[in-house]
């Protein structure tokens, strides 16, 4: 019997399967986030730049383009609380923290290695970054100085806090999920996740469940208390390279090299829509307020006509009649 959460999202997604592109960059978009507040979509991409966009209604109107790094721009997040700051983890080693209401950059920071992933804490007072050497460097906010630096034995893929911010997750090359107290940075536990390299983490908005995605194909959700596999989700075929939960935890999102985005619901792992691709899909988000998927993919040059295509956001979930 599917639940009346299922039946209500089919039939929103009846009525709200479109998807629209938009001009971004000028090579592949690897990470699109929202802002807090949900008005604005920053993507970063290869192309060593930054971009910002308005949500107006039924589209996504760029607002800015941010430059100053001088290398790819791998993973961006915003702050957990301000709308205003995003900050940037780039090749070039160094991060760099984003104003939108000056488009300047606030502070750049220094680190060590070539930079690949990068979150902010639930609190809005680190920034951890982790690089190429499987470094992570937790940096102050306000100051910009690092605080602790920690070498790891293993290959780092993705890092997060819990939504408490009291403990520190990485998912790893050997299949873990390592957790570290915080802010003091013991180890706590390491679970084997999965029989091969665990990619991407992410907490769902209510802090009841956490996601991780292998690349065995599959997605496992979590209990954060019990640190319990709940259930996995199987239907993608390639490593799972990005999720996303919506803003009420209820659906997953997950993307990989399949020519689709699986959207789940989280509670019973039935599949509630999957988002047509023409490549793989490197990065999703949901909006944070509404069921939005924002997401990019390897546009391929020379695939179409007109090279514009290399580097575009795409967001589904907007009226079929828009």
């Amino acid at each position: 019997m599917a639940s009346q959460y299922y039946q209500e999202m089919q039939e929103s997604f009846k009525n709200n399967n479109k998807s629209r592109e938009f001009a971004a960059h000028t090579a592949k978009v690897h990470s699109v986030a929202w802002s807090c507040d949900g008005r604005r979509l920053a993507s970063g991409s290869f192309d060593k730049t930054a971009s910002v966009f308005i949500l107006e209604k039924d589209r996504l109107v760029k607002e800015n383009n941010y430059r100053g790094h001088s290398d790819s721009v791998d993973q961006l997040c915003w702050h957990p609380t301000n709308p205003d700051l995003f900050v940037t983890a780039s090749g070039d080693k160094t991060i760099r923290i984003w104003d939108v209401r000056t488009t300047k950059c606030v502070a750049t920071v220094n680190t060590k290695g070539e930079n690949i992933n990068i979150c902010w804490s639930p609190d809005g007072q680190t920034i951890a970054v982790g690089n190429k050497d499987d470094v992570v460097t937790f940096i102050d906010a306000k100051t910009h100085r690092s605080r602790a630096e920690e070498q790891f034995k293993f290959e780092v893929n993705e890092i997060s806090w819990n939504n408490d911010n009291d403990m520190f997750f990485l998912t790893n090359g050997n299949g873990c999920i390592n957790i570290l107290s915080y802010p003091d940075l013991k180890p706590i536990q390491s679970i084997n996740a999965h029989p091969s390299n665990c990619i991407c983490i992410k907490f769902d908005p209510t802090g009841k469940y956490f996601a991780t995605g292998s690349a065995d194909a599959l997605v496992s959700l979590w209990d954060v208390e019990e640190l319990v596999c709940v259930r996995c989700f199987s239907r993608l075929d390639w490593p799972v390279r990005t999720l996303s939960f919506s803003h009420d935890g209820k659906m997953l999102a997950s993307a990989s090299e399949d020519h689709f985005i699986d959207i789940a619901e989280v509670e019973t792992g039935e599949k509630l829509w999957e988002v047509q691709c023409d490549s793989p899909t490197f990065t999703v988000a949901w909006h944070p307020k509404r069921p939005l998927l924002a997401y990019a993919c390897d546009d391929k040059e020379g695939k179409y006509d007109n090279n514009r295509e290399a580097g575009t956001v795409k967001l589904f979930g907007l009226p079929n009649d828009s």
